[in-house]
This record gives C-alpha cells, structure tokens and sequence, in this order.
C-alpha cells in the first residue's frame, strides 16, 4: 500500500470539502450514499467504453471522485462527531458494492466476465480478509501490496491510458491486463493478509 502514506496530505487537502458539506447539512451517510452512486456512473462509463474509448475518460474522472467522496465521508463523520458502527457498515457495503460494479464495468465493456469474475474476487476477498482480522479480536488489516484507495488510483490511470492505447498485447488491451492485475494482485493480497492475522492468532 503507498496512497495510505499520504493520508495526513489527503486530510488536509479535505478540510475545505469538509467545511462546505457541513455547513450544506450533508451527513456522512449521504456522502457514502453519493459516492456509490458516482460508481454506478463510473461503471457504465466504463461498460460504454469498450466501444467508445472517450467514455473511459468520464469513467476514470468518476473513479477518482468516488474515491474522494470515501475519504470524505470518514472525515465528515470525525468532525460532526457522528462516528458510529452504523455508518462504518453502510460505507463498508456500500465500498464493496462500488468495487463489484466497477469491475463488472470493465469485464462487461470488453466482454471479458472470466477476467471479471476472477478480479471481483481478488477485489472482494482482500476487503473481507481486513475485516475478518477484526471479527476474530484483531485490529483490521488495512496492509498487503494493493489496498483500495491504490486500487482505485490503478484503475482511473489505465482508463484515461485506455483512450489512446487500443493495440493489444498478448490478446489484451489495457483494461484486460487491469483485470488481471486486480485477480492476481488482489488474490496475493487477501493472502498476505490471512497469513498475517494467522501469525497473530497463534
């Protein structure tokens, strides 16, 4: 994980957007709300894209924006002091839901579903291994190689890389080779993760 190093900067730089969707009135849960609905976007951009490539454009564009509606969210909360179990499982579900239709975005738009299929699950059991070190008295398990604020930073570059890069290589083009890397890279990360809370646990 590398974008987590960064997280202080990406506070400070929230602090304005903090500021206007609470005196907007904005909740954090309406914020986790937004930003799913952004993913959706993303997702049939993406699914548009495999015939259009400028689609993919607007798809990374909504990527980068979803990924700074979940930093939002959190933030939001701190400062309304609204944290709660509540709001974490809705941003948690929502997350994965945006990880599942953004995935099947991309298969979907170059007709690729065993690629898809094999990265949603590397996408989905990294996040379950995180939170599964909790549910067994662990803290959660945020490290391994690729976490979702880095993941998401992957896929809005290889689309904006997508809308000029068209020639396959090996029979893939970009966002093939994206759909590998997120089954491989996810896949070793959960992986990582277990190991590391086994250790912990024995």
């Amino acid at each position: 994980m590398t974008l987590d190093q960064f997280r202080p900067v990406a506070n400070r730089a929230l602090e304005p957007w903090v500021n206007v969707s609470d005196r907007l009135g904005l909740t954090p849960d309406a914020v986790s709300v937004v930003a799913f609905v952004v993913a959706v976007g993303a997702a049939i951009a993406y699914y548009l894209g495999g015939d259009a490539p400028l689609w993919y454009l607007l798809a990374s564009t909504l990527v980068a924006l979803n990924g700074w509606l979940d930093l939002l969210d959190g933030a939001l909360a701190r400062r309304q002091d609204v944290d709660s179990r509540a709001g974490d499982l809705l941003d948690h579900v929502l997350d994965r839901y945006a990880d599942i239709v953004i995935v099947a975005g991309l298969a979907a738009g170059i007709d690729r579903f065993g690629l898809g299929l094999a990265a949603v699950t590397g996408v989905l059991m990294t996040s379950y291994l995180g939170t599964q070190s909790q549910a067994v008295g662990l803290d959660r398990a945020y490290g391994g190689l690729v976490g979702r604020a880095d993941r998401l930073a992957i896929i809005g570059a290889v689309g904006y890389v997508a809308v000029v890069v068209r020639e396959p290589l090996l029979g893939l083009g970009p966002v093939g080779w994206l759909l590998v890397f997120l089954a491989v890279v996810g896949h070793l990360t959960a992986v990582q993760r277990f190991l590391g809370a086994w250790r912990r646990l024995e």
